[in-house]
């Protein structure tokens, strides 16, 4: 009987549904056994301002994503549009200058040639919005970029990539010459390539750098190397102008390449506070002074980071040296191809085409700017003789063999497609190279030939006589044939000059190459420029060089640009302050150092210079003056003429009271009457003319204008009367107040002098003969006697009758012009002050001037002006015990005073005189009594 089979479960089995049983879930059925609760987003379906939009409804980030397209023109749009916009919003630059940059710079690789120009005119407009503090975090992406550019494998990008190079070279050129590790080896790519080394190109088995010619560029070899020379001479001097400048050289014209040769003084920025809690010594260095040792390597503070405009590699000798030992054989290499070319057309080698001169003067300039590349002296140092063995033979064959070049002129027919070959020339920016003028070419040779003689060797300057002697007679010429050079050849041309005296040390090259400056500065109608750089280098020439260089202190040239310096500066006068000045920035230290014949004619026109009207003394702003007053420290001898000259300058107030009393102070110690003792029989100043001009200077007008006051009818004079012996003229406030700055200076001078009694003496003298005759006297001329003779007067001298009286006078006129000043303080003060003086110190002056006060003689109206100047004198402390010595002649005036007023009513003047006067009688007799009880 056969077993039953068993049937085998699939795996796939279906469900028997019954009716009326409930359907059994499925396996992946869903709970719904949750709550849920809206939630409500009121701002989401708000319409949401993006910004500012162009006239397309498109904002800056719609801008910025078309930027990624594939379309050539939507690209080019969206860079049109985003500069629009940014026009119209200049404040959205900065907000997203982080985003349009990274795309613009993106560009720079593009393709198409439209996208590209339009990146560089949106890079243009921005650079010039942004400054470069805010690039800063941004700039490496934008060089990065620019370096895919100048090495990509387009020739067009190459040549877009030069235009952002000069975006970038003017607005940001100390951010980019902060690249020069990556840029200067893309420049040479640019116009050669690597090859490999011990091939048959190269037979020495080095690697090094050949010239590359490509046949697609929209220009020629030639046109599109003089474009990147063009460009690698602006990088260079964005290098050389952005570096630390440790010499102190400055980047004016003319001025900073002198100034390079010898380190001018800096200034040195210590900061103590960070040495007040270190432990550390600080070293001192012997003889620093102002201007430190060029060739010491000591640094108050050490650099923490490379300056703003170049790394410290490039600082050093060696890593120029490097570059250069690539680049120049290219340069000579691009020469050589450009000058065989041209000699095929002319027989006449110094004859050279607009676009070879163009090319010449660019490879000059970057071989001038490779030596100033490195800011320390030792290291140009370094560099010209480096230069001078590796490429010295090479350049006077290739540049110093047909010198002095010239400009060949080929006459071209006008053809049509002269105006397409115009456009490329300016897309690739050699017509800009290519005006390039004989004279510059010349001098910038001679700039760098120069440089590559070595000082102080005889046999050197033996070898290099040809070529040496072929430059000097090209500057003689060019300096002395009477054309007019611009302010910028002319700077390069005396470089040369200074450089080859220095170099030379040749009296006989040392007054050629001076007369021939000379004769330039000689002409006629230069311009203030020219004028003022011809002056600096002689001044700057003398001032440094002369005390190092024999044969410079005993030019024969120098020596009579210094003896025309006072001439010209008399001539010049106040029609240009600033040539004036930089006159007396010469004239000082050489009279200072003792120059014979710039002394001998600033002696002969001193009288001139310091001429108290139209002298220069005057006319020039204060700075000048202090220089002139300055020169009176040096100068030979001053005659009669010369400080009656100065005695006006003082009084006139054309210089201020500071600088006039520094120039009293000048004449006194000059003079051998203030102590000093002299060797020499000439004595600068002789005793009487010393005299004569203080007492001029004291007294403030000269006899010529006092005799003139006398018959003067003018509404500041004030009348004479019994109150007021003398007619005063009062001054101004002004002029009183400078007056009494000067009277102080001079009494202190005449104060220290030896023999006071000779010196009042002598004073006396001069006031009794000058001054008491008159009857018109200006009010500071009787302060400053006031003022003067209490200062001198010696008290075993007894003053004459005459002087007495006078001084009597003036005291009694001071007074009643004392009550008169109510509004100026300072007058009022300083003639109190000079009366005070005078009058509690000069013995029988308060009698004499007690006794004048006769009540009889007077008229009712000057009764309360006596009342009045009685008890101004009875009110002061130190004149009481004076006038309780007069006790009977004061009591003799009031009694006159009272019984003139004896009536029942008092004026209120006679009651503050009457109180005045008891309070000092009593005082007087109260310390009377007490002295006797003590």
């Amino acid at each position: 009987m056969k077993a039953k089979k068993q049937k085998r479960q699939g795996d796939f089995q279906k469900v028997q549904l019954k009716v009326g049983k409930k359907k059994p879930k499925a396996d992946n059925a869903t709970n719904v056994n949750f709550r849920s609760k809206a939630i409500h987003l009121p701002e989401q379906l708000k319409h949401v301002d993006s910004g500012p939009t162009k006239h397309r409804q498109l904002d800056i980030m719609d801008l910025l994503s078309k930027l990624h397209h594939i379309n050539s023109n939507i690209k080019q749009g969206a860079l049109v549009g985003l500069r629009e916009l940014l026009s119209a919003q200049p404040s959205m630059i900065e907000l997203h200058a982080s985003a349009v940059l990274s795309e613009v710079a993106a560009l720079f690789t593009d393709k198409d040639g439209s996208v590209r120009a339009a990146a560089v005119r949106l890079l243009r407009f921005i650079t010039q919005c942004i400054p470069a503090e805010r690039v800063v975090p941004f700039f490496p992406l934008l060089s990065a970029h620019l370096t895919c550019a100048m090495t990509h494998i387009s020739e067009a990008i190459q040549e877009d990539a030069l235009r952002v190079l000069d975006v970038l070279l003017e607005h940001y050129p100390g951010l980019l010459s902060q690249r020069h590790t990556v840029l200067l080896t893309n420049f040479l790519e640019l116009i050669s390539q690597k090859r490999k080394a011990a091939t048959g190109q190269d037979k020495s088995g080095k690697g090094g750098f050949a010239l590359t010619i490509s046949t697609n560029r929209s220009v020629t070899a030639q046109q599109w190397r003089l474009t990147v020379l063009l460009r690698l001479g602006s990088f260079l001097q964005a290098v050389v102008e952005e570096r630390p400048l440790d010499e102190g050289v400055t980047s004016s014209i003319g001025l900073g390449m002198w100034a390079g040769e010898k380190g001018s003084v800096t200034s040195v920025d210590v900061s103590w506070e960070e040495h007040v809690f270190g432990k550390g010594r600080i070293q001192v260095f012997e003889n620093s002074g102002a201007v430190p040792t060029p060739h010491s390597a000591y640094r108050l503070r050490p650099d923490s980071k490379a300056g703003a405009g170049m790394n410290k590699e490039l600082c050093s000798a060696e890593t120029v040296q490097g570059f250069a030992g690539t680049l120049v054989p290219l340069l000579l290499e691009i020469w050589v191809e450009a000058a065989g070319g041209d000699h095929v057309q002319t027989d006449s080698g110094h004859l050279l085409s607009a676009e070879a001169m163009a090319l010449m003067f660019q490879i000059l300039t970057i071989l001038q700017l490779l030596r100033r590349v490195s800011p320390h002296r030792d290291q140009k140092d370094i560099l010209d003789a480096w230069f001078r063995n590796s490429y010295l033979a090479d350049f006077k064959h290739h540049f110093m063999k047909n010198f002095p070049y010239g400009l060949l002129e080929v006459a071209r027919h006008k053809k049509k497609a002269d105006g397409k070959r115009i456009r490329q020339q300016v897309a690739a920016g050699t017509v800009a190279g290519g005006n390039v003028e004989p004279l510059a070419l010349n001098v910038t040779l001679c700039q760098v030939m120069v440089t590559l003689s070595l000082r102080g060797q005889d046999h050197v300057e033996a070898e290099d006589a040809d070529w040496l002697g072929t430059i000097r007679v090209f500057i003689r010429e060019t300096l002395s044939n009477g054309g007019k050079l611009s302010s910028k050849h002319l700077a390069a041309l005396l470089e040369v000059v200074w450089r080859m005296i220095v170099t030379q040390r040749s009296r006989v090259v040392t007054d050629d190459l001076l007369q021939a400056v000379y004769v330039q500065y000689q002409q006629r109608n230069l311009a203030v420029s020219v004028r003022s750089l011809l002056l600096c280098f002689f001044s700057q020439f003398y001032i440094q060089e002369h005390q190092n260089h024999p044969h410079i202190a005993r030019s024969r040239i120098l020596a009579r640009w210094l003896a025309s310096l006072p001439v010209q500066l008399v001539q010049l006068g106040s029609r240009n302050p600033q040539l004036s000045a930089q006159l007396l920035e010469t004239i000082h230290p050489a009279a200072a150092r003792g120059n014979k014949d710039l002394l001998q004619s600033l002696q002969k026109n001193a009288c001139s210079i310091y001429d108290p009207q139209e002298g220069c003394v005057v006319v020039l702003p204060v700075e000048s003056q202090k220089r002139l007053v300055q020169i009176l420290h040096s100068l030979p001898a001053f005659p009669a003429e010369l400080l009656a000259c100065l005695s006006q300058v003082c009084n006139t107030g054309r210089v201020s009271a500071s600088l006039a009393t520094m120039l009293i102070r000048t004449i006194h110690l000059r003079s051998p009457l203030c102590g000093w003792s002299s060797s020499s029989q000439d004595v600068p100043v002789k005793d009487v003319d010393y005299l004569s001009f203080f007492f001029t200077t004291l007294t403030g007008f000269s006899s010529e204008m006092l005799q003139a006051l006398q018959d003067t009818d003018e509404d500041s004079l004030l009348p004479s009367s019994i109150l007021s012996p003398l007619s005063v003229f009062a001054t101004t406030l002004e002029q009183f107040l400078h007056h009494w700055d000067i009277v102080e200076e001079v009494c202190h001078c005449l104060d220290t002098l030896g023999s006071r009694a000779q010196c009042f003496d002598v004073i006396q003298n001069a006031i009794i003969k000058n001054l008491c005759g008159l009857v018109v006297v200006p009010d500071c001329v009787c302060a400053a006697i006031l003022r003067c003779v209490p200062r001198l007067l010696d008290v075993n001298f007894l003053p004459s009758d005459t002087l007495l009286h006078f001084l009597s006078d003036c005291c009694l006129s001071m007074l009643n012009l004392l009550l008169q000043l109510e509004q100026s303080a300072h007058k009022r003060d300083a003639v109190w002050e000079a009366c005070f003086a005078a009058l509690s110190t000069v013995p029988r002056l308060l009698r004499l001037v007690l006794q004048s006060f006769r009540v009889c003689d007077l008229c009712e109206e000057e009764l309360p002006v006596l009342a009045q100047i009685l008890s101004l004198l009875l009110q002061h402390t130190q004149l009481r015990n004076h006038m309780m010595a007069n006790a009977s002649l004061l009591q003799h005036i009031i009694q006159d005073l009272t019984h003139f007023y004896g009536g029942e009513t008092r004026e209120q003047w006679l009651t503050d005189l009457l109180y005045c006067y008891s309070v000092t009688l009593f005082g007087h007799r109260a310390n009377m009594g007490m002295r006797d009880i003590y």
